[in-house]
């Protein structure tokens, strides 16, 4: 349950090693969020992720997790349900793929719809129902600005964020009345360690510190879209409705 001050007291990360992830458990754990749950495969980088966040003051146990294996999600994810409510938790795993490899190995491509579409309806509906079951909490969706509309340089990636979005979307309609919130994020380009060694920078780039913000905003007001920056959702709801023709040509 929240505590006094309206901050949710329990975290559970699925994508243990994301850096929005980390940035949103940084700042929830800075506003009393004590108990942290990271997910994801067992790696040095998750067991130092969760020793940062215990330097910070959290009880922070690790979980393995494998996006891919959606018949073991039932039962690792309810065990940690079974040590105690959640308030909030982050489905943040996912991969960008590479256009052009996956476009020459389609076995490549299944493995981004995969992780990123399949394990998130999977491991999104186990968490949904242990929320609904104990009567409260928020599931936060991260999405993508990429699944508003097909574009030719990351269509693959993009599509399985159109079907994580769309799946966030309706999960959230399904549990209104039922105390559990659903919020879908969806920033644009977020400057990470993978992103910014020698790549251009995209107008409207973001940090994982900004989208942290938002996520942590958005939790407060209970809202059901986040987009990061705010300025994207003007920008999308004009590209959406730009011809193709014209929208090959762009530079998006």
């Amino acid at each position: 349950m929240k505590d006094a001050f309206g901050a949710p007291q329990s975290l559970l990360v699925l994508g243990g090693t994301s850096e929005i992830a980390l940035a949103t458990a940084r700042r929830l754990v800075a506003l009393r969020t004590r108990r942290v749950w990271l997910a994801g495969r067992p790696s040095p980088a998750l067991d130092a992720a969760a020793a940062e966040l215990r330097d910070r003051g959290a009880d922070v146990r690790t979980v393995a997790f494998d996006a891919l294996d959606s018949a073991a999600h039932e039962e690792v994810l309810g065990k940690v349900f079974a040590e105690g409510d959640v308030d909030v938790v982050l489905l943040a795993f996912g991969i960008a793929g590479d256009q052009a490899r996956d476009e020459e190995e389609p076995l490549s491509a299944v493995r981004v719809a995969q992780t990123n579409y399949t394990g998130a309806v999977s491991a999104g509906l186990v968490c949904a129902g242990a929320l609904q079951a104990q009567g409260h909490g928020s599931l936060v969706v991260l999405s993508s600005v990429a699944g508003e509309r097909a574009r030719r340089a990351d269509f693959i990636y993009g599509s399985s964020k159109a079907g994580l979005d769309v799946f966030a979307q309706g999960l959230g309609d399904a549990l209104q009345g039922t105390g559990v919130q659903v919020m879908v994020v969806r920033p644009g380009t977020v400057r990470t360690r993978a992103t910014a060694a020698g790549q251009p920078e995209q107008p409207l780039t973001t940090t994982p510190e900004a989208v942290a913000g938002a996520i942590v905003t958005g939790l407060r007001r209970r809202s059901e879209t986040v987009w990061v920056p705010g300025s994207l959702r003007v920008v999308m709801s004009a590209l959406r409705h730009v011809p193709r023709p014209l929208f090959r040509r762009l530079p998006v």
